[in-house]
């Protein structure tokens, strides 16, 4: 089809100033302009407008970030966590801190409350960050556990006892349903408060987490501090379910001018992941399934060039998913590929380019990032056949491509995205600026539900959702 390249009209020339388009050649800004006009979209660019300020953190003396107060203790197991602990979920990784001196290494645990028919150990970690020594870290590996069974677990002895519990899943089949929850960008703000109630609340019954965990870097020295109080934050959910971890840009705490030039250190030391039990060589990216879907964790700030290990990790575990037991694939990232918010525009880019024609060619369902302060979901797209030269629209629908989406609205001190694109990108189905969670709910082999929650006024107000259709058994 031939376009004719008319004179850019004075309706479009405010487009001229959009960060994206400065300084292209006037010929090129032409084409872009009438391509984005003849593409249009029939997606929703949603009118509920939220405060986009920065959000405040809350105090450190919070009732919400302080350590436990048990009489007669004052080296508390604090800062709880659980995560998967192999790829069949059949062990469970408990993590905690002690802030003063090692105290118990053990986990006892069974399937009575106070009535523990074993026992577990596993390692401490310390480490150093500028100023900061951080508590005692505590991470141990509990294994050969019953699926869809109920276990309690004590951590610390005598006066500094505190239990726990939490439930396996399924053992994975193709028709067993589960019910995710996905957060990004959370950090410990008012907001970010908000959201987290609002999860508690929910359904969910393991979280996907895309990244960008307690914003400590944004204080002087990257106060580590604040991984401690953003562990005390959310201990109420991550004590007693899995949090499937995911590295973001807030993680990296990569400081020359303070001598911190570990990439990644206090993230490493305090999240274990399963990622032996995967084959992967890095905590960074790794595999999991649970219940009917298998989940792929990827590095968006670590090498995923060609022949570099994660590149060789991906291609390897794609190639080696059983869709018959685990139908549904869904891939965790922190920088969104498809994103139309002028906040990080195109900062996935080169991912994706790595990337993108193996997600169509092995049919993912469902890729969630993080990153972008705002809320996205896209249609079934890909950009493995855009050709500008015959006025194809970029990118184009595909449905074996997944559905790409954008939680980065967890409720950090950074505040909203508010700027999207004009006009909206045909491969966008609706986007908000606005704060909450999503919610994932798989049925069966075939269909899920999917789901996202605006933190409006109070509640958590569902204000986008779609029936997704399984890649595999629909294809």
């Amino acid at each position: 089809m031939a376009h004719s390249l008319a004179p850019i009209s004075a309706a479009l020339q405010p487009a001229i100033l959009e960060p994206c388009f400065a300084g292209l050649p006037l010929p090129l800004l032409t084409i872009i302009l009438q391509l984005q006009l003849q593409c249009g979209s029939s997606g929703i660019t949603s009118s509920y407008r939220r405060r986009l300020q920065a959000s405040e953190d809350l105090p450190v003396g919070s009732e919400f970030l302080r350590p436990p107060n048990l009489a007669g203790c004052g080296n508390a197991p604090e800062q709880v966590h659980i995560t998967q602990g192999s790829v069949t979920a059949d062990s469970t990784i408990v993590s905690w801190v002690t802030p003063s001196q090692p105290g118990s290494l053990a986990v006892s645990f069974g399937n009575e409350t106070a009535k523990y028919s074993r026992t577990a150990t596993g390692n401490i970690t310390r480490y150093k960050y500028a100023n900061y020594t951080s508590g005692y870290i505590h991470h141990v590996k509990l294994t050969n556990l019953e699926y869809a069974t109920k276990y309690y677990y004590r951590l610390g002895d005598g006066e500094c006892a505190r239990e726990f519990w939490f439930v396996t899943p399924p053992k994975s089949g193709p028709d067993v349903a589960y019910t995710f929850g996905v957060i990004g960008d959370l950090g410990q703000t008012y907001d970010s408060l908000n959201t987290f109630q609002h999860y508690l609340n929910s359904s969910g019954q393991t979280l996907l987490y895309v990244g960008d965990l307690s914003y400590a870097d944004h204080y002087p020295l990257d106060d580590n501090n604040r991984w401690d109080t953003w562990g005390r934050l959310v201990e109420p959910s991550t004590a007693y379910q899995p949090w499937i971890w995911t590295a973001g840009n807030h993680e990296l705490d990569y400081r020359p001018a303070i001598s911190e030039v570990i990439p990644f250190k206090p993230y490493l030391h305090r999240y274990q992941t399963p990622h032996r039990s995967s084959k992967s060589t890095s905590q960074l990216w790794y595999s999991i399934n649970r219940a009917s879907a298998h989940i792929i964790v990827l590095s968006s700030y670590s090498a995923y060039g060609k022949y570099t290990p994660q590149w060789a990790w991906l291609q390897n575990d794609l190639q080696n998913i059983n869709r018959k037991k685990t139908p549904w694939v869904i891939v965790l990232m922190h920088s969104p590929w498809y994103n139309s918010n002028t906040h990080h525009y195109m900062e996935g880019e080169t991912m994706r380019v790595q990337f993108e024609a193996w997600f169509v060619q092995y049919r993912v369902d469902i890729v969630f990032a993080g990153h972008v302060h705002a809320y996205e979901r896209s249609h079934r797209v890909s950009n493995i056949e855009y050709n500008v030269v015959n006025g194809q629209c970029s990118p184009s629908r595909n449905e074996s491509a997944p559905v790409y989406i954008t939680v980065g609205d967890g409720g950090n001190i950074e505040g909203l995205a508010g700027n999207f694109t004009q006009p909206q990108p045909n491969y966008s189905a609706y986007r908000e600026a606005s704060f909450g969670h999503a919610m994932l709910e798989i049925k069966n082999r075939t269909h899920a539900f999917y789901y996202w929650h605006r933190n409006q006024d109070g509640e958590a107000v569902r204000s986008d959702s779609t029936w997704l259709t399984n890649r595999y058994f629909e294809s």
